[in-house]
């Protein structure tokens, strides 16, 4: 999984994050209060955004940036695929409740063509976990679970290493990677196929850096306990609830979890690792399959259309605007995602993570964010609620090429000078107005307000 083993980042203080929390366990008519610290502008600015919802007594959203046309990035989605830079890839875009554009570019398997379409789908790797958060937010407005609640509440065979923190453990402690450990405790034996119940016994033992909810951790198998929670608290599995309570009202119609539910897809994305002859096609690895609120969602560029229209505001009706609010706000600081790549460290100021979502401020925009890898996949969510948009982007391979996709995308809908984050022989002034020849016209998606083909400049 993607995740850099850093000094941990420090908290908001606890008492104030569980403040933020607490009037959603009241129900989704409950209002996101104000409060101090690193929150504080993130709600202000999720509580603007929000009223999206309801579209119909409020003005449009703001335009995006003179010269913003979805067409020139899918030439340059196009582009990444020619001559198998990158097997396949898939692209959304939403902006103001409309699709931009829902597609599929390359192809789904070097061994065995076939062509990516809007329906083609991918493995999700942690951009799952922002599925984990919005599952368990739905529970909390139902009354089913609190924020606060304690997992030996809920599952009275937990413990940590410290019984005392055994004890203080919330439910939004493990969405926001604040259980504790170390940095992604016992990955490297979840890669080397133990199973998930043996792993979780193994956190008796796991030595602690910090109390719960006092500083930041990233996690996947600490984090998906929040699917035993969903069971503890609904009587049913934690795959059948996301189904019932995510995809099947978003319209998602071609998202599974797990190795079965990609498998059964009549149109699924190989991931390719690479070999001496270029890509080669592999079968999904099953270790992260293991933890499915971690990493275990598979959706096409037609769901995560549905998924960003949901969470941009445009369907209340599933998950209402308070809620939105909540999963979005930063509980915890995260100084490290500022590094690495060109367009972080040249873009970010600073760096949050909420509850399943990532929070950055870039070039002094709020952006809402999660990226997620397994071997053979890659995959980038961020959403601009200033400005009602959002943008999806998953990959069939290894490589790290198409990630400057995104900066780019941002860079235009938000009218910044372009940075330079994909490779020069990637041209943006060659349009396709039509995509690839494989793609699907996203006026053929469920939801779909407007097809590719009538994406105009803003």
């Amino acid at each position: 999984m993607n995740c850099n083993k850093k000094k941990p980042s420090r908290t908001l203080p606890r008492l104030g994050a569980i403040a933020l929390l607490l009037p959603l366990t009241l129900g989704s008519t409950a209002q996101t209060p104000q409060h101090s610290g690193m929150a504080n502008a993130a709600t202000s600015q999720a509580m603007s955004s929000s009223a999206v919802a309801h579209p119909a007594n409020l003005p449009p959203a703001p335009p995006l940036a003179v010269g913003f046309d979805a067409r020139q990035f899918e030439s340059m989605a196009q582009q990444l695929v020619a001559n198998q830079r990158v097997p396949g890839l898939a692209m959304a875009m939403v902006h103001d409740g409309k699709i931009l554009t829902s597609r599929g570019y390359g192809i789904t398997d070097t061994s065995h063509a076939a062509p990516v379409d809007s329906h083609t789908v991918f493995r999700l790797a942690s951009l799952s976990k922002s599925f984990a958060g919005t599952m368990t937010g739905l529970l909390v407005n139902d009354g089913s679970l609190r924020w606060d609640s304690k997992l030996v509440d809920y599952l009275p065979t937990f413990r940590l290493s410290d019984p005392l923190a055994s004890q203080q453990l919330t439910v939004a402690d493990l969405l926001s990677h604040r259980v504790g450990l170390t940095h992604n405790a016992f990955d490297r034996d979840l890669e080397q196929y133990v199973d998930f119940r043996t792993l979780t016994h193994k956190l008796a033992y796991a030595p602690l850096q910090c109390a719960p909810g006092t500083c930041y951790s990233y996690q996947n198998v600490a984090f998906s306990l929040v699917g035993d929670m969903v069971f503890a608290a609904t009587g049913d599995f934690y795959a059948q609830e996301v189904q019932r309570r995510i995809f099947k009202p978003l319209g998602m119609n071609d998202a599974s979890l797990g190795l079965e539910g990609i498998q059964a897809s009549p149109s699924w994305a190989r991931p390719h690792v690479r070999g001496r002859g270029g890509w080669v096609a592999m079968m999904p690895k099953t270790t992260y399959y293991q933890v499915l609120p971690a990493a275990g969602v598979n959706a096409s560029a037609s769901d995560m259309a549905q998924y960003l229209l949901a969470h941009t505001g445009h369907r209340p009706d599933v998950l209402p605007a308070p809620l939105l609010a909540t999963l979005h706000q930063p509980l915890v600081t995260t100084p490290s995602e500022i590094r690495g790549s060109s367009w972080r460290r040249t873009r970010l100021t600073s760096a949050g993570y909420a509850l399943g979502w990532r929070t950055y401020d870039y070039a002094g925009h709020r952006v809402v964010f999660h990226g997620g890898a397994v071997q053979g996949y890659r995959g980038l969510i961020a959403m601009v609620p200033e400005l009602d948009f959002g943008v999806a982007i998953m990959w069939n391979s290894e490589s790290s090429l198409p990630s400057g996709l995104l900066p780019t995308i941002l860079d235009s809908a938000l009218g910044l000078p372009t940075g330079q984050w994909l490779d020069d022989d990637i041209d943006p002034t060659l349009y396709a107005a039509e995509g690839s020849d494989n793609s699907t016209d996203s006026a053929n998606a469920p939801g779909s307000h407007a097809s590719a083909s009538t994406a105009a400049p803003h």
